[in-house]
């Protein structure tokens, strides 16, 4: 039977499912004290929670939200990193955290209610920033717009050309 505090402790977990933009679990095992505490400022600093959860209430928080799959993800230590503004910020701040401490192992996602592998949520990290994305759109955008006006224009530059040309040739005849 379930204590109040379990419950509790639940419909927390189901509520930070429920508003989350993504959601990273990773196991944590045989990280020091030290290392924990530098991972949540770092992740703290880019307005992610990060939390220490058991398994079974994860995982009755997942089903009270109606998410599916995330079971064969749910053994060992687990922690979640939460954001419910950024789809990108608990990915990028785990993995780079990860490069420096093998301990850390990223499990699984969560990305706007849809469970992700762990392969995916590093995909996830690797993309680059939004502002250099929103430029590449734009700079896409861009090249045919100028073709265009090059194209709209050349009827008109070559008439201007030939009628330069004419004018040169009367010049010439006198």
């Amino acid at each position: 039977m379930a204590t109040p505090e379990k419950e509790k402790t639940v419909a927390e977990l189901a509520a930070s499912l429920r508003s989350a933009q993504s959601v990273v679990l990773a196991e944590f095992k045989g990280l020091s004290v030290k290392q924990s505490q530098k991972l949540r400022r770092e992740l703290l600093s880019q307005g992610v929670q990060f939390r220490v959860v058991k398994n079974t209430l994860l995982r009755k928080a997942a089903e009270a939200v109606g998410i599916d799959g995330l079971e064969q993800y749910l053994n060992g230590p687990t922690a979640i990193a939460v954001s419910a503004t950024d789809l990108i910020a608990p990915a990028k701040v785990l993995y780079a955290f990860q490069r420096a401490n093998k301990e850390l192992q990223v499990k699984a996602g969560i990305l706007t209610g849809s469970v992700i592998t762990g392969a995916d949520v590093r995909d996830l990290a690797d993309l680059p920033p939004r502002e250099v994305l929103l430029a590449k759109v734009a700079g896409g955008m861009k090249t045919p717009l100028y073709g265009l006006a090059s194209v709209i224009s050349a009827p008109l530059r070559n008439l201007a050309y030939g009628i330069d040309a004419l004018a040169k040739q009367r010049a010439q005849a006198g």
